[in-house]
């Protein structure tokens, strides 16, 4: 997996004070999307020791409420198999932190994904430019939800 940055003291992405993890690749190709310069799976830095040290460095501050995946599209093929992997380790070693990650995909689509239990909030659904609204909290077009994955599995 690879990343264009790690943001620090976040709160435009989630709820709280966030770290966020803004991976590379997808595939998509929103028009009008906000980060197109992370489309390219091989664009950024190798996702490392270093860089996940970095970000358990920022969650272990009682200040930051958890972390947020987006990129990119954390759930891009190629990146599926690291962010699980990434998303489990976090919920272990930091239990009441929360999991936030965008994605282009709906839920319906990734339900089979077996960390998908692991994130608190997922937003998913991709932008599109004809449904955007500056009024939504979270997400950028109508069509994008951010759900509750607790909420959404007990219903």
């Amino acid at each position: 997996m690879r990343y264009h940055n790690i943001t620090k003291d976040d709160m435009l992405n989630g709820d709280g004070l966030r770290v966020v993890l803004w991976v590379a690749g997808c595939s998509h190709n929103c028009f009008g999307c906000q980060n197109p310069i992370t489309h390219n799976p091989n664009g950024g830095l190798l996702f490392d020791e270093s860089a996940k040290e970095e970000i358990f460095r920022e969650l272990e501050k009682n200040y930051i409420s958890g972390i947020t995946f987006s990129g990119g599209d954390p759930l891009y093929l190629g990146n599926r198999a690291e962010v699980g992997k990434l998303i489990n380790e976090i919920k272990e070693r930091f239990p009441n932190k929360t999991i936030w990650l965008y994605t282009g995909y709906k839920i319906e689509e990734i339900l089979d994904l077996p960390f998908l239990k692991n994130i608190d909030v997922l937003c998913d659904g991709k932008f599109e430019m004809d449904k955007f609204d500056s009024k939504l909290k979270w997400v950028g077009s109508s069509n994008q939800r951010v759900i509750n994955i607790k909420e959404y599995f007990n219903q």
